[in-house]
């Protein structure tokens, strides 16, 4: 059951001076917080993460939130779910941890992105499930987008390649499908955002509707080289500017907390998209950096410094999380089905009753045998981007096992990484020597073996795997002042498990090969 915000909201000039005298008695005593609370709202989990001074954890607590499918392709979220969880993370960290609210210094956000949320501005209520990020409803609008010829347009603007993927094409359905949903949005009565904007409207009490511009720029409605909503987009999509989020930095006052749900204010000083936010957590702050998050999907993401690369191979260009007013770039390759994959193998095919499960029966095998797995259950991301794509296992014999389909799953997530990394190489002329990773997947070190073995370059682990929740907590605390600058942090120095490539060339070259062809076979299978 959620915690919907009901009644009419304050005027925004009152608003506005009760944010800035809290934000004056903030800074007075930010010497004696001790912690930073950072929010982490996932796919498919809920969680908050406490770190100390030191950067270093002090408590988590996490809970699933559910999925649901009401037609094929079709992926929802209740977001009075993801409310009602998310406040129920944070609170549960503070009791359990024995932590006091008045210890926070900041509350920072780090949230999956495209997923958009509509509500109403009066009653809080949302005017429909959330659609999910993996959503495939708006495939054939996005199609007559290309038939038009819009995507030049739409590249130069966002940096995007059309896709349903994007918060655009959802906003449009909602407002073309959800009845009275077109007429309350002109009555300016209807708020419409990612889920950051969506956490920070309940978070305020209301007062705040915002953004960052890392959610933004995955919105495919901002000009990344404004940073601002982009008029044009907006007439095309037929979306009122006013139902939108106010633009923001990164890191830097967004807000306050209203009382009722910690027992006090806490300043909200950072928020950014999840990938965004797990590129700062990693440090991957110079040209050529490069992380791959192994969740629900993998979202590999290489910092490009202050100026866009454009993509000649379907990768995306981003706004990159930093601590300064103009944002940074990055270069994205999203692959859709990571983590996901693994589930599949143990809720559907129940070949394993356990995610942990997968590593010990990939390894009764020294191969995949042959077999080839395209986990393109929701169709191919980058650098393909196929909505009609779907998943694929080719190579099967007599003696194919259980375990051969364990081996080649993984495989198929590494392959898939890979892909985006070649291209990046391509795109922005830097050969990458090296990777970080993170994500849950991560822990899986026969999946790290195999993503080293096919790239062909090292892979590295930190020890601090919540590098989302830590990037969110380092935008917070630097924008609140907590810490100075990334350098006085005090993990700076984190340990790397480091996974190296194994295997000649040759065994690389054929594995390619045969993804290649295999990718080729899954492709269009669904008729547009």
């Amino acid at each position: 059951m959620g915690i919907p915000l009901r009644g009419p909201q304050p005027d925004i000039e009152g608003t506005l001076l009760i944010d800035i005298k809290c934000l004056i008695e903030f800074s007075m005593d930010i010497s004696e917080k001790k912690y930073i609370l950072a929010i982490d709202q996932g796919t498919t989990s809920s969680r908050a993460v406490i770190f100390d001074y030191s950067g270093q954890i002090k408590h988590i607590a996490q809970t699933p939130i559910a999925q649901v499918y009401p037609n094929p392709g079709w992926v929802e979220e209740s977001p009075d779910e993801i409310w009602e969880t998310q406040l129920r993370m944070c609170r549960a960290c503070l009791t359990e941890s024995r932590v006091s609210s008045l210890d926070i210094a900041a509350i920072g956000i780090a949230n999956q992105r495209e997923t958009t949320i509509a509500w109403d501005r009066l009653s809080g209520a949302p005017i429909c499930n959330a659609i999910v990020w993996q959503d495939r409803r708006t495939a054939d609008f996005c199609t007559s987008l290309e038939e038009r010829g819009l995507s030049a347009l739409i590249s130069s603007k966002t940096g995007l390649v059309i896709d349903p993927y994007f918060s655009a094409s959802k906003i449009w359905w909602m407002l073309q499908n959800v009845e009275g949903s077109s007429q309350t949005a002109k009555s300016g009565d209807l708020l419409v955002g990612t889920v950051d904007s969506w956490l920070i409207w309940n978070l305020t009490g209301g007062r705040v509707h915002s953004t960052d511009y890392t959610n933004a720029s995955r919105t495919m409605l901002a000009n990344i080289h404004t940073s601002d909503w982009d008029d044009d987009l907006l007439g095309l999509f037929d979306i009122p500017k006013h139902i939108l989020p106010e633009i923001k930095p990164s890191s830097g006052f967004i807000g306050v907390t209203d009382k009722k749900w910690f027992g006090n204010e806490i300043p909200i000083c950072g928020v950014s998209g999840d990938q965004q936010a797990a590129l700062f957590g990693q440090k991957c702050v110079h040209p050529g950096n490069i992380k791959t998050t192994y969740g629900t999907g993998c979202f590999i993401l290489m910092s490009t410094g202050d100026k866009p690369v454009v993509s000649d191979g379907g990768l995306l260009t981003s706004l990159a999380a930093g601590t300064t007013a103009k944002p940074g770039y990055v270069l994205e390759g999203s692959v859709f089905n990571g983590g996901s994959t693994v589930q599949w193998l143990r809720d559907e095919l129940q070949i394993i009753s356990s995610s942990d499960d997968i590593e010990r029966l990939a390894l009764e095998v020294n191969d995949s045998g042959g077999l080839v797995f395209v986990p393109a259950f929701t169709g191919l991301g980058a650098p393909l981007w196929d909505p009609y794509a779907r998943g694929l296992l080719i190579g099967i014999n007599r003696g194919t096992s259980k375990a051969h389909v364990a081996r080649a799953a993984l495989e198929g997530i590494a392959q898939q990484c890979v892909d985006v990394i070649e291209y990046m190489e391509k795109d922005s002329g830097i050969a990458v020597k090296e990777m970080k990773v993170d994500g849950g997947a991560s822990v899986n070190n026969l999946l790290m073996q195999v993503q080293s073995d096919i790239s062909g370059i090292p892979i590295l682990r930190p020890s601090m795997v919540e590098t989302t929740a830590l990037g969110a907590a380092f935008l917070a605390g630097l924008g609140a002042g907590f810490w100075k600058d990334v350098g006085s942090i005090g993990n700076a120095d984190n340990q790397f498990d480091t996974f190296y490539p194994q295997g000649s060339e040759v065994a690389r070259r054929s594995m390619r090969e045969s993804w290649t062809k295999a990718v080729h076979r899954s492709r269009a299978w669904v008729d547009a």
